[in-house]
Order: C-alpha cells, then structure tokens, then sequence
C-alpha cells in the first residue's frame, strides 16, 4: 500500500479553506464589517471581496437600507402607557420609531443593544416631549409636531452615542386620556366645541349687525349729501316715500280730485265746532 501525501493533502486542504474563506460576497443594501483578530480593520459595499481567510479575518454583514419599525406603548388590550404633560395633565400614548442603520461599524460596536438603545432613547424623548406640551396640543392639532420634534431629539441622542443609526421618523398611532376618566374627558370636550361652536355663532352675528349698519350709515351719507344741495326737494322726497310706505301697508284709498276737499283742515273742523256751540246756546 503506498503512503498517503499527507503534507500534500494538508497543502490542498489550506488552500481550500483559504479559497473558501477569502471571498465573500456582499448583496445590495447590505454592509460588510471586517474585523482582524477581533478588531475592526474595514467596511465594504455590495460586490464579491476578498479578505484575509479565517480566522484572520471575520465578515459581519448588517442590513444597511433596512427601515426597522418598533412600536412602543400602548398597542392593544388594556395596555397603558401613561405620561404626564406639561399642564398636569395624564395621557395615555401608543406610538412607532422608524429607523436604520447609517454607519455599519458604529452600530455594531459602539453599543451593546442598538434596537434597545433606540427604543429607550425614544421613550425617553417623548417623554420630554410631551412634558412640554399640554393635554389639548398632546391629543390635537400638536401631534405632528410633537412626533417631529421627538424625531429630532431621538436623534441627538443617538448622535451623542455614536450608534449609527438614522431616525426615519415617529408616528403617534394613540394620544388619549387614560380610560378611568375618558367618558368625562369626551363630555368637557363636547362642552368646548359647543362653546366654540356658540362663539362663532355670534362673532357672525356681530359681523352681520356691523355690515349693516355701515350700509345705514352709507344710505344717510348718500340722502344728507343730496339734502345740502337740495334741501326742499329731498324733503319732499323723503316725505313722499315714508307715506308710499305707510299708506301702502292699509287698504284706504284717497282720491285727490281738482276743487274737491279730500279732507278737513284742523282749524276748519276748529272753526265749525265752535260755530256749533254758538247756535246751540243761542236757541237755549
């Protein structure tokens, strides 16, 4: 039996482990991190590399386009998340941190946890957050800006570890008071929109009443303008529409006829009673 080459089969054994272990390909939206005797040396794209073999050189891939969505608080059942805001008042908040990685070597070495750490610093800037802002702004009309503004304090802090991460953004999914006094939440609320509701009411009020009094005020302007340049004829004027509108809510009719008195004159009918009395007392 002839002797095995077993310096020839260590030989071609090294080169297959060293073929094997110094490619290594690098897919799209992903990082390589290459660590040499345990410590960082490089960081590669997407394509085939080549490396140091193994154990010389270790290849840590970590996906770099991944946007990585965590929800916090309360998501679902009875669940709670509460937190004070800046008026003393309880709110009850789910929301979401979406984000990804932006440094490959910093996420991988410069924090333990990288998706706790996230989760924590987001929590903790919300809190902040929402500490500043009242309970209406919290639930309403604020929401968004508060998401944003604990977008960027998120990323601060992040920053000040060196994480590596990119805060995409966050979502308030829930903003609500908590469930022990929801109902009488619901009914204050229902009272200011009323309120609200009744104040628009009579600021339109208030307009109409001043339109129209300023078309008043425009009319007279107009008939005390035509008055001084003719006084008789606009008084004869005014005297003849007010009576068209009082004569023509009445269903008299008055004909004027030529050499006819259409009625008595005060100091005829005067002059007839007294005339009256004078033959009455005569023929006593």
């Amino acid at each position: 039996m002839p002797d095995i080459p077993w310096g020839l089969v260590a030989g071609g054994l090294a080169l297959v482990l060293i073929a094997t272990t110094s490619a290594y390909r690098v897919d799209a939206g992903e990082r390589a991190v290459i660590t040499r005797f345990g410590q960082y040396n490089s960081t590669s794209g997407p394509g085939f590399h080549l490396k140091l073999p193994a154990p010389i050189d270790q290849v840590t891939k970590v996906k770099f386009e991944d946007i990585r969505t965590d929800l916090i608080g309360a998501t679902d059942g009875d669940a709670e998340n509460l937190m004070i805001t800046g008026d003393g008042n309880v709110i009850n908040i789910a929301y979401a941190v979406r984000w990804r990685v932006n440094n490959a070597e910093n996420f991988l070495f410069q924090i333990a946890n990288p998706e706790a750490t996230v989760r924590d610093a987001t929590e903790s800037a919300m809190r902040e957050i929402v500490a500043r802002s009242t309970l209406n702004n919290a639930i309403g009309p604020e929401r968004a800006a508060i998401a944003e503004q604990v977008r960027e304090r998120v990323q601060e802090i992040l920053d000040s570890y060196g994480s590596g991460v990119l805060i995409q953004g966050v979502d308030i999914n829930k903003a609500d008071p908590p469930a022990a006094v929801d109902e009488a939440f619901k009914d204050v609320s229902a009272a200011q929109q009323d309120a609200q509701q009744f104040l628009n009411q009579a600021r339109a009020y208030a307009q109409q009443v001043q339109a129209q009094a300023a078309g008043a005020t425009a009319a007279f302007d107009k008939v005390y303008e035509q008055y001084r340049l003719a006084p008789e004829v606009t008084r004869k004027r005014m005297y003849l529409e007010t009576m068209e509108n009082v004569l023509g809510k009445v269903d008299t009719t008055i004909i004027e006829a030529p050499g006819v008195q259409a009625y008595l004159p005060l100091p005829e009918v005067q002059r007839r009673a007294a005339a009256n009395r004078e033959a009455q007392e005569a023929q006593k």
